[in-house]
């Protein structure tokens, strides 16, 4: 039974459990595509039936990840078939751990408001927000900002994190910005600006169907 219920897997050269960011990687862009379709679907159509399946869903699996076994979660199953055959980078498991109870407790939230209460406010507006917040950054950048938290709470120091982000050293020449980088990035902000003030008038025009597609399907 221990080694069913378990948190993190024993791999040689560390010394605590630990997960393969990898995997997590690939099952937070999943989930940020069905949430984020989900909330379209709320917020644009008003249909709250896809949103309510994937918060159940949410909910199960954060459960089965922090209380039974990540290895048994059904999207890190999926994670893992996707990046199989990727060499694993290995993250410490106990602010993992601590990020997911912040999923349960949000995913916990919505479930009450949008499944039994069946509501929807600004608390579930928020917490849609923030959980898509999450999702991305993990997926996009590898940054796991549950675990930002995890030594705020802790006092401790988080071990084997992504990119080896907690251990304190020099970056590479190729991780540095220089000025010019800067001043270009800069500049394009401000070209976009310009844009927007400029053009919106020429951008905001309906487009019109360029082979009638539209209109013959409906004769």
């Amino acid at each position: 039974m221990s080694k069913f219920i378990k948190f993190g897997e024993d791999v040689e050269g560390y010394s605590i459990p630990v997960l393969n960011e990898r995997e997590i990687r690939a099952t937070a862009g999943l989930l940020f595509l069905v949430m984020l379709f989900s909330i379209q679907a709320a917020g644009g159509t008003g249909n709250f039936t896809p949103l309510k399946y994937s918060v159940t869903f949410f909910l199960t699996d954060m459960l089965i990840r922090v209380f039974i076994n990540p290895k048994y979660s059904p999207t890190l199953i999926v994670g893992r078939l996707i990046v199989r055959n990727q060499t694993p980078e290995y993250v410490g498991a106990e602010q993992k751990k601590f990020a997911w109870y912040i999923g349960i407790f949000m995913a916990l939230v919505m479930f009450v408001l949008i499944v039994l209460v069946n509501s929807y406010s600004p608390i579930t507006g928020l917490i849609c927000f923030i959980c898509l917040i999450f999702l991305f950054f993990e997926s996009a950048f590898g940054i796991c900002l549950g675990c930002k938290v995890y030594p705020w709470i802790y006092k401790e120091k988080a071990q084997y994190c992504p990119g080896e982000v907690c251990e304190l050293k020099d970056r590479h020449e190729i991780q540095k910005t220089n000025k010019n980088q800067i001043l270009i990035l800069l500049g394009f902000v401000v070209y976009m600006v310009l844009i927007v003030f400029l053009l919106n008038d020429f951008y905001s025009v309906a487009p019109f169907d360029l082979f009638g597609l539209e209109a013959a399907m409906h004769q």
